[in-house]
């Protein structure tokens, strides 16, 4: 429960308060917490099982990333029209299928910022729209190759390892349900 709370800063995106809050154990502790709209991340899969990633320049990371798609959620829409939003400008497809993964916090300590995590197939091209501080190249990898890429180490970001782990347990589970092995190329 929140006592007291102080407004440190607040941004476009982000607002940070330092709040007294009281624990379950009954102790008082100040906390700095990073308030955030929270946002969607889309695991894409084509027709060719292949995965939308976005090899993307991080200036907080220290230089470029491995992503998935993703955003932030804009003026409180719900989270999937923000998938939906982030794939078209990011991607340059849309999808007819969408599947909810779940969902992902960052970091629990410091923020409050929840992902949704999406699979979204029967694509569509489209045209791509990034935002002007969004700088990336778009590359669709076979599947086992995305998940290759974890094992070496290559990619790093939080909500792109969640996401293409619980994607392929969603594959997998499907295929278990409709009693066929899941395609060996994810």
């Amino acid at each position: 429960m929140i006592e007291k709370e102080t407004l440190i800063f607040q941004g476009r995106v982000i607002r940070l308060n330092v709040e007294q809050v009281r624990l379950p154990n009954n102790r008082l502790a100040e906390l700095e917490i990073i308030h955030h709209p929270g946002g969607a991340a889309i695991v894409a899969l084509d027709s060719q099982q292949r995965i939308c990633l976005l090899y993307q320049y991080r200036h907080a990371a220290g230089g470029w990333l491995w992503e998935l798609p993703a955003g932030k959620i804009d003026h409180r829409e719900p989270p999937l029209q923000t998938a939906q939003r982030e794939l078209a400008e990011e991607s340059g497809c849309y999808a007819a299928t969408w599947n909810y993964l779940g969902e992902y916090i960052s970091s629990p300590g410091v923020f409050t910022e929840v992902i949704h995590l999406y699979l979204a197939t029967d694509l569509e091209p489209c045209d791509t729209n990034p935002e002007e501080h969004e700088v990336f190249q778009i590359s669709w990898l076979p599947a086992q190759e995305a998940l290759a890429m974890i094992h070496r180490g290559e990619i790093k970001d939080g909500k792109t390892l969640v996401g293409l782990f619980k994607a392929w347990q969603w594959l997998q589970d499907q295929s278990a349900h409709a009693g066929r092995p899941l395609n060996k190329t994810f």
